[in-house]
């Protein structure tokens, strides 16, 4: 049986693409114009080009048209680490670190081999963690405006574990999530796992469209709220007071859980109080030491309200039981000892020194993100390309990120994302040079 007209035209758009007979960037023909063109329904050549987007093969622009993408490009760049090359420098992820934290690192395992409960740490904990150590990183988050009962944190392996946890415990497969319509791919990656439906929120200055919200709330059953209201990732706002308090008005007139991503809080100070301490009955704070401390110290925390917290520890449990208790009297210990504070006091020095950089070395190209954030989202000119840019780059060992990775939405700027805090400053610099080239070269 032959077959169908409209899998044989995708299979030979699909090898025009990926021979290169149709090169990146072409602009393929509208809707009505490919129906007309090979004797379709409109319904059928707009399938054609849905399923080529499905592939990764073509882009769909609003008011621009459909495109073909860079093929080239890795699919996992700005979400995987192993999609840039080992060699390369990495402006697509952030681990920074500073000097002087290996030796940090020595001397905390020093300490640790001299205390006097050591063998209780080669044992299971419980799963939301010890108390005592639940209550160094309650008394740690008063600082950050958020004082909570250590009953009511629970540790975890880092902050992507608490989002899935938070999935896993809270929502069900089908719930709808309300999320920026550039947001952190990671909670991507738990929608996708958990089977949620993500709608997305277009910005409205330094936070979503609150209007747009309460519409999906009207049409649709909204179940969640999915929001970093301090230092939003990628585009690194931070959300004033009153538009906190009216996203609180709107969860519970509505009976939305919030959940508030606190990854990269601690470079914005001062800061509002997050939204967990507004609202603690229905929201879910989740963070870690990944960003403040460092990228190998996988623990983090989760605070819930205590109606929550047997369901998020069951989940606990059935993943990975109890976070490392070496790992965890590490973390804990560098918080009582002040060292976490001094970190993080550091870091923010750094990542407003390597924003100022940024800014002198990129002018006159716009850009957005916060003065003390380790992230710059780069809007590019008409006419350049994000994936041609980003594959351009990688050939000459520069990593950058598209805004595919960050898009919730049908939409996908022409955008990168530039990570700053993982490469020293003087290569920094040179790689910023050769983007702010390289960008130069394709807007001409």
């Amino acid at each position: 049986m032959p077959k169908a007209r409209y899998k044989q035209l995708l299979d030979r758009l699909a090898d025009e693409i990926r021979s290169g007979r149709l090169s990146p960037g072409s602009r393929l023909p509208t809707h009505r114009a490919l129906a007309a063109r090979e004797g379709l329904a409109l319904v059928t050549a707009s399938r054609v080009y849905a399923e080529l987007a499905a592939m990764g093969l073509v882009s769909g622009e609003t008011g621009r048209g459909t495109f073909v993408k860079e093929t080239a490009l890795p699919p996992g760049q700005g979400v995987d680490l192993t999609a840039a090359a080992p060699d390369a420098v990495d402006l697509s992820f952030n681990y920074p670190a500073l000097p002087g934290q290996a030796e940090l690192l020595r001397q905390a395992l020093r300490r640790l081999a001299q205390a006097g409960d050591l063998e209780a740490l080669l044992r299971y904990q419980p799963h939301g963690g010890r108390l005592r150590d639940r209550a160094s990183v309650a008394h740690y988050l008063r600082a950050r405006g958020l004082s909570v009962p250590p009953e009511q944190l629970m540790l975890v392996d880092g902050a992507q574990h608490g989002l899935a946890l938070t999935a896993m415990a809270l929502l069900q497969p089908g719930d709808v999530v309300a999320i920026d319509a550039l947001s952190y791919p990671g909670f991507k990656l738990v929608a996708e796992a958990f089977r949620l439906e993500l709608l997305a929120l277009p910005a409205d200055g330094p936070g979503p469209d609150l209007d747009v919200l309460e519409r999906l709330c009207r049409r649709r059953r909204v179940r969640a709220v999915y929001t970093m209201p301090t230092l939003q990732n990628p585009l690194g706002w931070v959300t004033g007071l009153k538009r906190r308090r009216a996203l609180v008005a709107l969860a519970r007139q509505h009976g939305l859980m919030l959940i508030e991503d606190a990854a990269y809080a601690y470079l914005a100070e001062p800061a509002p109080p997050p939204l967990a301490a507004l609202a603690p009955e229905l929201t879910v704070y989740v963070s870690g030491f990944s960003k403040n401390v460092a990228a190998g110290l996988r623990v983090g925390y989760l605070v819930a309200p205590s109606a929550w917290v047997p369901a998020i520890e069951r989940a606990i449990r059935a993943t990975t039981w109890n976070t490392a208790g070496v790992m965890t009297a590490l973390a804990c210990g560098w918080l009582d000892d002040g060292s976490v504070a001094r970190l993080e006091a550091e870091k923010r020095a750094d990542a407003r020194l390597r924003q100022t950089l940024a800014a002198v070395l990129l002018k006159p190209l716009p850009r957005i993100g916060h003065p003390a954030s380790y992230f710059l989202w780069l809007p590019l000119p008409e006419g350049v390309r994000a994936d041609q840019l980003a594959l351009a780059l990688m050939q000459q060992g520069i990593a950058v990120s598209t805004a595919e990775p960050y898009a919730t939405g049908k939409t996908v700027p022409h955008a990168i994302r530039l990570a700053l805090g993982s490469v020293e400053l003087p290569v920094l610099r040179q790689a910023l040079l050769r983007v702010a080239e390289a960008v130069a070269e394709r807007s001409v």
